[in-house]
């Protein structure tokens, strides 16, 4: 998640993308991080079928650099759009 500008990025792990993206989006939690610093703006994820990889990505993502995350986002979503939209349900 990012806020309106791409400075600020949130990362996490969830097993209902579409719920808790919305719950983001919509302040469910006003006092979390994405609240805060409103990272209301879905521009990456991934999916993977066991959560522990999925939780050893996540520590991967939030260990590495600003410009890793940057560089990982421009490569799978370029225009920095909000792919919520796109997401199925």
């Amino acid at each position: 998640m990012a806020n309106s500008f791409n400075t600020v990025f949130y990362t996490g792990v969830t097993s209902d993308l579409q719920g808790r993206v919305w719950q983001h989006k919509n302040n469910e939690f006003p006092k979390s991080f994405t609240s805060r610093y409103k990272c209301y703006k879905l521009v990456y994820y991934s999916f993977f079928s066991d959560i522990e990889e999925a939780i050893d990505e996540e520590k991967r993502i939030k260990g590495g650099s600003r410009q890793q995350k940057v560089d990982l986002i421009v490569f799978k979503n370029p225009n920095w759009s909000d792919l919520y939209e796109g997401l199925d349900s």
